[in-house]
């Protein structure tokens, strides 16, 4: 057993946050870079203009710190938390992480579109900074904790169900 490792709670807030931020303008560059091989391939003129639209909206996105899209998502949080970690804070994992999804989506230079509701089928009143996020915790041995975020638009979200 190692030596236990303390992980501050603003710690994890702010990683929570800052993740949710850079995921809501910036396509991975894998994507950007099969997008451009397919558009270099495409031959119909109307796929290849769709694909030129993704690639100039990516761009403006990326430059202008603004979301991808408008469904800005439901936020799935895949924490790997070390067995030997321990989360400095009185609040629970799902408050601490819900406080990051909070600051992002209230973050005042790129605010983003809120759209999970509490009470869902009665009073569906918008909790107004997209949290409750979904949370995901894997313990694993060791003293690193890693967070992975998504955040799924309602249209694939409500797929995945199927």
């Amino acid at each position: 057993m190692g030596e236990m490792v303390t992980i501050r709670e603003a710690d994890l807030v702010e990683s929570v946050a800052d993740a949710l931020q850079y995921i809501s303008y910036f396509h991975p560059m894998d994507f950007i870079r099969a997008l451009g091989d397919a558009w270099e391939r495409e031959e119909n003129p109307a796929a290849k203009d769709a694909m030129a639209q993704v690639l100039a909206n990516s761009r403006m996105c990326a430059e202008g710190h603004r979301p991808i899209c408008q469904d800005t998502g439901i936020v799935n949080v895949f924490l790997k938390w070390g067995q030997n970690c321990r989360l400095e804070s009185d609040k629970s994992m799902q408050e601490v992480v819900d406080e990051g999804v909070r600051r992002a989506y209230n973050n005042p230079e790129n605010k983003l579109r809120a759209s999970i509701v509490a009470d869902p089928a009665f009073t569906r009143r918008n909790t107004r900074d997209n949290t409750p996020c979904v949370l995901n915790v894997e313990f694993v041995p060791g003293s690193t904790v890693s967070v992975d975020v998504a955040a799924k638009g309602g249209g694939s979200e409500n797929n995945s169900i199927f």
